[in-house]
């Protein structure tokens, strides 16, 4: 759990240090920072993908995969979002924060900094390897690149990102709790599945800072789920001799 803690207290610091800047950027300079960020989150979001649904043959041939469960899973995951209302609902849980405590932005910052810090290889493998190994290594590293980015997504955003920090100790600590049981399964072409889901939810974020459009990316979460699922359907088919 060290990894975790630590991931989480660096990006409340470096949010807490985000909002101290956010006070001498002017309107100008914040809109050329959300430009700049919303590049970022792009760029690191088609890595993940491409890294995950790419690979290189020993004859330097590349190679994809999983292009369909991406596409299944997206929509899928989209149409159960949308009918559980999650963006809707964490929106409203978000207004009513902002409007209790009058902290404007509050919503957006908090879901968009979940997102972009809970996704990824490296949220998983690193929780594990601190739970079973009490290697905390990877999430030292993640802590790292989280609390930098933090900075720049709390002067852009604001204060949501710092509460951003709850959702991702509850979820990297309790993989890391689990660990045991999640190792033997969170691992090869399941990962990789997932994660390549999870990037393009990132690249949903990216976009989202140009304000050209408003993609619902809360609502995509269940997309993570379905890699899982067709895993588990298709061990469940092949037990049977389907």
């Amino acid at each position: 759990m060290f990894g975790t803690l630590v991931n989480a207290a660096a990006i409340a610091a470096g949010g807490l240090v985000g909002l101290v800047l956010k006070k001498g950027i002017g309107p100008r300079y914040e809109t050329a920072l959300n430009q700049a960020m919303g590049m970022a989150i792009l760029v690191i979001g088609a890595n993940g993908v491409i890294a995950n649904m790419f690979t290189v043959g020993s004859d330097g041939t590349l190679s994809s995969s999983g292009e369909l469960l991406v596409v299944l899973s997206l929509c899928i995951g989209v149409l159960a979002g949308e009918f559980l209302r999650i963006e809707e609902r964490l929106s409203g849980l978000g207004g009513f924060v902002e409007q209790r405590f009058h902290l404007s932005g509050f919503a957006a910052s908090f879901v968009n900094g979940t997102l972009i810090y809970c996704v990824g290889a490296m949220a998983i493998i690193g929780s594990i390897n601190d739970g079973l190994r009490g290697d905390s290594s990877v999430l030292l590293v993640k802590a790292t690149i989280d609390g930098v980015s933090s900075i720049v997504l709390g002067a852009t955003m604001g204060l949501g990102v710092i509460f951003s920090a709850i959702p991702v100790a509850l979820y990297q600590g309790s993989i890391s709790l689990l660990a045991g049981v999640l190792a033997p399964v969170l691992q090869g072409e399941l990962l990789r599945q997932i994660c390549a889901v999870g990037f393009v939810l990132v690249c949903a974020v990216g976009v989202n800072f140009f304000d050209r459009i408003h993609i619902k990316t809360a609502n995509f979460l269940p997309a993570l789920l379905v890699p899982p699922l067709w895993v588990g359907l298709r061990a469940l088919a092949a037990g049977l001799g389907l």
